[in-house]
Formats: structure tokens, sequence, C-alpha cells
């Protein structure tokens, strides 16, 4: 059962309403920050099409980092590039926006990602990626977003991340959060053969590894994302560690 960050109480309970209509068959719509032609774009859509009907709509260019960035001064242009497939000139955050009021009437979950990375911890607030599953909970629509954890060194295996995230997401949507609510899944990076476990945590919040190096008037970041802080049981922790942490968070 996932927890709230800030009470400690349990948040995803069960709405019948919603059950009844997204367990069926739901309309999924698919979008990430790392771009429409994204390796982990395309594990999602793979893993979403077995849950449902897939509609996609992701920034035409990479966008991360951006965290909750929102276009309001100038047209987004619209790009189709196979059936119910599209790209936007915008950021995830505003793909969600699109899809959701203009281009796919009646979607039951947003899916972002999978993105190359984690999204950990302090990583919430600067990701694209959880922005966009953050804006479809603004919008009433339950949202998740997935990550995957890269350990330097180590070859990434999306057809691995995508049994991985299949297993999360078919356990998700049969457990749509409260309204308001959404989730953050992280998918540990395992050695070949390697299991994990699936934890229900809270995201750390400690802050990221921050430093600098100076050459005169020019600062270059120097930061170690695997050294950053981090308390024990928490996700960045946890995800760390081999587990697929996934957390309940609340707009």
């Amino acid at each position: 059962m996932a927890i709230d960050v800030l009470s400690g109480r349990s948040l995803c309970l069960h709405h019948s309403a919603i059950m009844e209509r997204t367990m069926a068959h739901p309309r999924i719509l698919v979008t990430n920050d790392d771009g429409f032609d994204a390796p982990g774009l395309a594990a999602l859509k793979f893993v979403a099409a077995s849950l449902g009907d897939v509609y996609v709509l992701a920034p035409a260019e990479p966008q991360s980092y951006v965290g909750h960035r929102v276009t309001t001064d100038r047209p987004l242009a619209l790009t189709q590039t196979a059936h119910n497939e599209f790209h936007l000139a915008g950021t995830p955050a505003d793909c969600v926006r699109v899809a959701l009021t203009s281009l796919f009437p009646n979607i039951d979950w947003v899916l972002a990602g999978i993105n190359r990375g984690g999204n950990l911890g302090a990583d919430l607030y600067i990701s694209g990626t959880v922005a966009a599953a953050r804006e479809a909970a603004l919008l009433g629509i339950p949202g998740i977003a997935l990550s995957q954890y890269i350990r330097k060194g180590m070859v990434l295996d999306w057809e691995r991340s995508r049994e991985i995230a299949g297993t999360v997401l078919e356990r998700l949507l049969a457990e749509p959060p409260a309204a308001r609510t959404y989730w953050n899944v992280n998918l540990p990076h395992l050695e070949n053969g390697a299991s994990a476990l699936v934890v229900d945590c809270v995201p750390d919040n400690e802050p990221l590894d921050v430093r600098f190096r100076r050459d005169q008037d020019v600062f270059h970041y120097t930061g170690s994302y695997p050294g950053r802080p981090r308390t024990p049981g928490r996700d960045i922790d946890r995800c760390f560690g081999g587990a697929i942490t996934v957390s309940c968070l609340r707009v």
C-alpha cells in the first residue's frame, strides 16, 4: 500500500467507478520526455498495447529536465507519425494537455516513459516524465511515470525493462489511485538473470549532489548521480539496491 509522503496515511484507495471503467479495456495515452523516437517510448508502447488501446502524443524533440514547463506563448505544431500516434513541438506537460483536452477523448490512463535514467527523490521536481503524470492527475486522469535507472558501465536491456514495467503496470492499472494522485515508478538496473522485488516507498527528500568546477567565468557541473545523498528505506536507497520502487504522490 502506498503512503502519503506528508502524513503517512494511505492514499491509493479504490474508487469503484474508476475501477469499472479502466479495468475492462482502458484507453491509454503514452508520452515521454526523451522524444517520440526514444527506445524507452517504444518499450512503453509495447507494454501498453498488451493492456489496452494505445494513443501516443510525445514531444518532437528531447525535453529532459524541463520539469512541469508548459507553453502558452506560441503555437504547438502537431505531426502525425502513425495511426493514433503524433508528436508535438512542446513539452511533456503540453503533450498531456493537448491530448486530454483536444486530441484523444475519453483517455483512461496516462503513461509517461520509460525514461532513460532514474527519476528518484529530488528528480521529481525537474523531470518532464514525472510532470506528464502529474499534469494528468491535475486534469483528473490517473497517471504513471516510469523511469529506468542506469548503472554506469552496464549495458541497458530495454527488453528486460519492458518485462519489469509490464509486471508493475498490470498491478497499478488494477488499483487506480484516488483523485489527484499519481504514481512514480523506477526500475532498477539488474544484472543478467537477477530478479527484483516491487516496493512501495516514500520519495527521498535529500538534495542532489550539486557541485561545480569553475573555469574562470564558466561553471562545469561535476555532481555524481549515484553518489547522491540518500535516506535508508526511501526510493533512492531501494532502487539503487535493486528494488522496483513505486511511490504514490499527491498534486
